[in-house]
């Protein structure tokens, strides 16, 4: 059983930057893609961004050039660079873990608890 942990969400201004990290444990071994996924209330589920076991990463287009996904393999995490964060941003933000890297929700398979991000104007 994997387990997932994020954290390093809060309230941030429009335009600056936060850091979320999120540790898997259950697992010895970073042959898994991992994910961040964000909901806003009210709204679907939607994709931030991967990284593959090997180290491709795909970012949704309205985070393009403002996030940066990292993983370090030793530490079984990952993490989620944000700057010029935009109040369009806010929502909670969840990291889970995938067989290969993958954009839409349903294959992955471990979901983490959340942590919120709020952006204010």
């Amino acid at each position: 059983q994997v387990q997932l942990v994020e954290s390093g969400g809060g309230l941030v201004q429009a335009g600056g930057s936060l850091r979320l990290s999120c540790a898997a444990s259950g697992r010895t071994d970073s042959n898994y893609a991992m994910g961040w996924f964000r909901q806003a209330p009210g709204k679907d589920r939607e994709f931030v961004s991967c990284i593959s076991s090997r180290g491709f990463v795909y970012y949704a287009n309205s985070v393009k050039g403002r996030f940066t996904i990292s993983r370090d393999n030793a530490k079984n995490a990952v993490y989620l660079q944000m700057n010029n964060l935009k109040p369009e941003d806010t929502a909670a933000y969840y990291c889970a873990t995938a067989p290969y890297a993958a954009v839409v929700a349903a294959d992955y398979n471990y979901w983490g608890q959340g942590t919120q991000v709020t952006v204010s104007s």
